[in-house]
């Protein structure tokens, strides 16, 4: 049975993902944002090992999470699920928006500080495919809020997600690293009119999170809801932007590229 760490897992899919896994016999700890939040996470997913609290929104809050985790000893498999898509410029207490600190910043902070798991799963979205490829202003700190675009920014982390499974993919070759999109699912992120199907994601989070069938042995690859693998956008296999999404989330971070 695999050891699993599950980020925004109080509520939505995180929390249905997390209580499917328990119920097959995994060990799982949660993450919530706050007291309050890891309170709800418990009470929705009883058999959890643990959770942990933290603001993904904040890089010092972001660090306490991996120091929390690591104190809890070795994962099979890290799965970056939190992820904002709604509400506004939301200036953060480092400057940047709160959507590029959850959905983009803070994935690489955690990989770049959890002791190294076996299997890391980045949560993506097909919005990826029309996310933009520069990486001028990936934090938004330039352009600020008068030029901000909600839905802009949400495509272009969603495809910086991806970015990242390829690049660790890469770097690391004893991890499988990989990307998943979930599909539009009715949950509080997707609203009650989305029409995916819940369990066809949950089987391809539990797919890769356990790591035991075919495709969940690959690695760099993106897959959707079904478990079936995609070719995601092109930009996704460049290995200068890999690097340099890398290094700018490294210096903005004040941490050191991983090796």
């Amino acid at each position: 049975m695999a050891r699993i760490f599950i980020t925004g897992s109080s509520d939505g899919l995180g929390s249905i993902v997390a209580q499917r896994l328990v119920a097959i016999g995994h060990s799982v700890v949660l993450h919530a944002r706050n007291a309050q939040r890891a309170k709800d996470a418990t009470a929705a997913c009883p058999g959890a090992e643990a959770v942990v609290t933290g603001d993904l929104s904040s890089i010092s809050e972001t660090k306490s999470i991996a120091d929390q985790v690591n104190k809890l000893g070795l994962f099979d498999c890290v799965i970056h699920n939190a992820g904002l898509f709604h509400g506004g410029f939301r200036k953060t207490s480092d400057g940047i928006p709160a959507l590029a600190a959850v959905n983009t910043l803070a994935p690489f902070i955690l990989t770049a500080l959890i002791t190294r798991p076996k299997r890391l799963i980045f949560v993506s979205s097909e919005m990826h495919q029309s996310g933009s490829t520069s990486m001028d202003d990936v934090f938004w700190a330039r352009r600020g809020e008068s030029e901000w675009s909600e839905n802009a920014a949400y495509c272009a982390s969603k495809l910086h997600n991806v970015i990242f499974a390829k690049a660790f993919a890469r770097r690391w070759p004893d991890v499988r690293s990989n990307a998943l999109d979930p599909g539009w699912v009715p949950t509080n992120m997707g609203g009650s009119s989305a029409m995916g199907s819940i369990d066809a994601a949950a089987e391809t989070y539990v797919m890769l999170a356990e790591g035991e069938e075919a495709d969940a042995k690959k690695s760099g690859r993106y897959y959707r809801p079904g478990k079936k693998e995609e070719k995601p956008q092109e930009a996704t296999d460049d290995e200068e932007k890999q690097d340099r999404l890398l290094e700018i989330c490294a210096k903005f971070a004040g941490l050191d590229v991983p090796s």
